[in-house]
């Protein structure tokens, strides 16, 4: 395992050296810079700035000396939050968005395993048709449509929830449905065809034929199998779900990592932008690592190659 995990992480680097080098070029390459939009600054002020975060130098000088201090783990200064570095920024709001994420997760692993489960119990019934057509609703229906919703109706029609804001639970529920419903409604596919095809095992029969009671076969017996791809999935999942929490947290006024990174989109904020893309493909590599050594313990007939 110990061989496995290194072999994963010696694969991690040349990936992330990959996307640090495309979002470099592409952010130089876009038009506009980080102090086109400043108000009164004069050229003279401007070439100082330039001069003070390196951008007078050649491009490629520029790339070196970014990658020399992304070897130690520098990530720079933000060119619009001039007292703070990215690191301080990234420590700061990540965690936020991470909470979100989690919630979002464990509404989806929640509701989807429940939905798949009750779906597969009896197949071609009402109890399938149900959980599953509100599935495909859920798959069909964007983010950005679904939250606005849910905050017009939970939020300022009902009043049951906060539309805005991170302080209190109650501004935790609409965020956390309106990340998780589309991931929710892929966890109840994958759990009701694996579920099916578990059922469907000589074991499974076998326990029925001694008498073993329904709950018993759906949780002993069958869930382990039919977790398998539920368990793949979640290595896709959860980096959407963390990534895609852009969306949420703008409807919702989330103070996350998501809404310093678009506002660093638009305001050309170069580090910043790049320290946002590093860190979620990290996040992403790390958690689908983990996801793939779940797997190899709850399936031994997988192993560490």
């Amino acid at each position: 395992m110990l061989r496995y995990i290194a072999k994963r992480l010696l694969h991690t680097i040349p990936t992330l050296f990959v996307i640090a080098t495309a979002t470099f070029f592409m952010l130089r390459a876009a038009p506009g810079g980080p102090f086109d939009a400043e108000k009164n600054v004069t050229p003279e002020i401007k070439k100082a700035l330039e001069a003070h975060y390196g951008m007078n130098k050649p491009l490629f000088q520029q790339y070196l000396d970014y990658l020399r201090q992304l070897a130690h783990g520098d990530l720079g200064p933000s060119f619009k939050y001039p007292n703070r570095t990215v690191n301080e920024l990234i420590a700061d709001c990540f965690p936020v968005s991470l909470e979100l994420g989690c919630y979002g997760l464990a509404f989806a692993l929640a509701v989807g395993l429940t939905a798949g489960i009750i779906a597969a119990i009896k197949p071609n019934t009402f109890s399938d048709y149900a959980p599953m057509s509100l599935s495909m609703a859920g798959i069909c229906v964007p983010t950005f449509v679904l939250g606005p919703v849910l905050a017009l109706t939970f939020g300022l029609g009902l009043h049951w929830f906060n539309t805005s804001g991170w302080d209190f639970p109650r501004d935790r529920v609409l965020p956390a449905v309106t990340l998780g419903f589309y991931y929710a409604a892929y966890i109840a596919r994958l759990t009701r065809a694996g579920m099916i095809e578990a059922l469907s095992h000589d074991c499974i029969r076998t326990a029925r034929a001694k008498g073993a009671s329904l709950p018993r076969i759906l949780f002993r017996h069958a869930l382990k199998p039919a977790l398998q791809p539920v368990i793949s999935f979640l290595g896709p999942a959860a980096a959407g779900i963390v990534t895609g929490s852009l969306v949420v947290e703008t409807i919702f006024q989330i103070p996350g990592l998501a809404r310093f990174f678009v506002t660093a989109a638009f305001n050309r904020d170069y580090t910043l932008v790049l320290g946002a893309v590093l860190f979620y493909a990290t996040f992403v590599c790390a958690f689908n690592l983990i996801v793939d050594v779940v797997q190899v313990f709850m399936n031994p007939r997988l192993r560490f190659e």
